[in-house]
């Protein structure tokens, strides 16, 4: 088992993200959508959705810096693995707070606005279950190593996060850690796997294009013809 959750299933996530990608570019280039529903409501969405986009970028930041930054990084420019740890806490569970708060708001909107929850598919149902696992895990795993300080993750799941990456996976650090890592990181490799289809596939579609696309030129129209001229009597020239 050790050998498929640590050896196998990162590789099987991977190519299902890459796979799924690639078959709904070519297959649903119009589902591609985040499919909003802002029409229906905004002033609940206006508050959660920065709340949960801004603290999800703030988890991914957390955990690029906690798994792939090793420690001798951070110790060599004078940053004890201490005072890291209270860093790492205090960002992590201010991060968890936003992004499950904007999430919750997220849920009671859909709930309770008739338009919304009427868009609701089974596909968003399954999807929220997806994104909330690994969140939640992740939020009780850190407020858990808050309350101990007895677990330095970064000496076991870091090594076997960038040892996936050279195709040597160390499967024997993430068999010693702690059960709730192991949960939280079997969480995680399934949402990266659903992502392509299900609406979070958005996250993929960035308009980086716009930053190069020429500009576009707005010319001023003649206000004969656009109605604003006042009425004429009889036959007048430039009348059309």
């Amino acid at each position: 088992m050790d050998v498929f959750l640590w050896g196998a299933l990162p590789y099987m996530c991977v190519a299902l993200l890459v796979t799924g990608l690639v078959w709904r570019y070519r297959y649903d280039r119009f589902g591609w959508t985040t499919r909003s529903s802002e029409l229906y409501e905004k002033r609940v969405l206006r508050l959660a959705s920065p709340m949960f986009h801004f603290g999800l970028l703030a988890v991914l930041a957390g955990h690029i810096l906690g798994l792939f930054v090793p420690m001798s990084w951070t110790q060599a420019v004078g940053l004890s693995e201490a005072a890291y740890s209270w860093m790492a806490m205090t960002f992590g569970l201010v991060a968890g707070v936003l992004t499950l708060g904007g999430i919750a708001l997220l849920v009671w909107r859909r709930r309770t606005t008739g338009p919304v929850f009427l868009a609701t598919t089974v596909n968003d149902k399954i999807m929220y279950l997806f994104l909330l696992a690994p969140l939640c895990l992740g939020f009780v795993t850190t407020f858990m190593n808050a309350s101990t300080l007895h677990y330095n993750y970064r000496t076991s799941v870091s090594p076997w996060a960038r040892s996936l990456f050279v195709f040597q996976p160390d499967i024997e650090l993430m068999a010693r850690t702690p059960l709730e890592y192991r949960v939280h990181a079997v969480a995680g490799l399934l949402l990266f796997a659903v992502v392509p289809f299900t609406r979070l596939v958005h996250a993929y579609a960035a308009p980086v294009h716009y930053l190069f696309r020429p500009y576009i030129v707005y010319r001023a129209r003649d206000p004969r013809f656009v109605g604003t001229a006042g009425p004429h009597r009889g036959w007048q020239r430039g009348d059309i």
